[in-house]
């Protein structure tokens, strides 16, 4: 069985402290080496959102050594699946990438109770594109 990844999934938020940060730690959680993960935000923050991390490690993911980046269109380039989550128009589109935009409520400046209903959509859906992905290498 080949080693590359099934695929290369981008997440992309404002900050890249919060949800982006997120849905890559769950999805290299859940589908560990399978799935190639990066996240990038368009105006990235100085630091992952501490209720964030807080709620991730609740849930047994760690991403207290994660660091915002700065979104580049190498990384979309580069990327099979481009997930949004308020990103906005700063996302360059290029053809045969599968663009998705999750509506989620931005946990800036949120303390952990309220990050925990978003933690638990971000986990839902990112068991959904497990789910996907894992079907069209069945496929």
């Amino acid at each position: 069985m080949s080693s590359a990844p099934l695929a290369s999934v981008l997440f992309v938020c404002v900050h890249n402290a919060g949800r982006s940060q997120m849905a890559a730690g769950f999805l290299r959680h859940l589908a560990g080496d399978r799935v190639e993960v990066r996240s990038a935000g368009s105006l990235p923050g100085d630091q992952v959102n501490p209720a964030a991390v807080e709620a991730m490690r609740e849930v047994g993911v760690d991403i207290a050594g994660a660091q915002p980046r700065t979104l580049t269109a190498e990384d979309v380039q580069a990327s099979d699946y481009v997930i949004t989550m308020g990103c906005g128009d700063a996302c360059p589109i290029f053809p045969g990438k599968k663009y998705l935009d999750w509506a989620l409520e931005d946990p800036a400046g949120k303390g952990v109770d309220a990050v925990r209903p978003i933690r638990d959509e971000i986990k839902a859906r990112v068991e959904a594109l497990v789910a996907e992905i894992d079907a069209q290498r069945e496929a």
